[in-house]
């Protein structure tokens, strides 16, 4: 098994505040990794270093791309990152409420369409024909997540948990490799995070994409993860399987308080 991802050596400081402290771990290919620990340890913020958002002071982050090689996601400008297969989802959904489910999923895909801005501007053929395609695709895949009832009604007026899953559709019309995915059972009910566990797996397999999540909810992260990296104040604490994790006084503390 090839390794997707390297983080290594990862440091961010806000003013004299340091948010991530030599931060490194790896991701093998194919495999969902959790990224876990209390509020404040700096869990998003190392999601917003490896897609641009933040530039870390130091540290470098590998992703392995088939055929291509191996590329330093620091030294690429986000919008680059698309293209060579990293997509990402937010802890809170980042999308147009005025648009519908399916339009907004379909940006996802707007980076792969052929042409530049006048042919789009000018509706060629060639353009209509890659957006019918893209349509077709934003179409199943909105069927795949359950939410093809929801394709043509705003986004704004969309329950919190099925907004999550139109940006997951964004995200997988992107045709990524690697999927960032920022707390996706947050806002879901107990009763819906198997569900999503099960779909999380389908799509792995299906997509053959290499995961990694941040999430607060364990029985997600037990059910899910092949490994699991755990943060504390901005520094990697601990890393193994969810059932060892689950079980350091660490990750007990963090999760339940000094007094479990």
């Amino acid at each position: 098994m090839t390794t997707a991802l390297r983080v290594e050596g990862v440091s961010l400081r806000f003013g004299g505040h340091a948010v991530l402290q030599d931060v490194s771990f790896d991701v093998q290919s194919g495999t969902i990794c959790g990224l876990v620990g209390p509020n404040g340890a700096g869990k998003t913020s190392l999601f917003n270093c490896i897609t641009g958002s933040y530039v870390p002071h130091q540290g470098k982050v590998n992703f392995d791309v088939p055929h291509t090689g191996t590329w330093d996601l620091l030294r690429l400008p986000p919008h680059q990152l698309a293209a060579i297969g990293v997509a990402r989802t937010f802890q809170h959904p980042t999308l147009d409420p005025v648009a519908s489910a399916l339009e907004n999923a379909l940006c996802g895909g707007h980076t792969h369409l052929r042409g530049n801005a006048l042919s789009l501007a000018l509706g060629l053929p060639s353009v209509r024909n890659d957006e019918a395609l893209l349509r077709q695709q934003g179409e199943a895949i909105m069927d795949e997540l359950g939410l093809a009832r929801w394709a043509h009604v705003r986004a704004g007026d969309m329950p919190y948990g099925l907004q999550k899953k139109v940006e997951l559709a964004r995200a997988l019309l992107s045709r990524p490799r690697l999927l960032l995915l920022d707390e996706p059972a947050g806002g879901l009910p107990h009763s819906e995070v198997d569900e999503l566990s099960a779909l999380l797996r389908k799509l792995r397999k299906q997509f053959d994409l290499t995961m990694v999540l941040v999430e607060h909810h364990m029985g997600l992260i037990s059910q899910l993860t092949d490994k699991v990296v755990v943060l504390v104040e901005g520094r990697v604490v601990l890393q193994g399987s969810a059932a060892e994790v689950q079980k350091h006084p660490v990750v007990v503390e963090a999760y339940l308080g000094a007094a479990a």
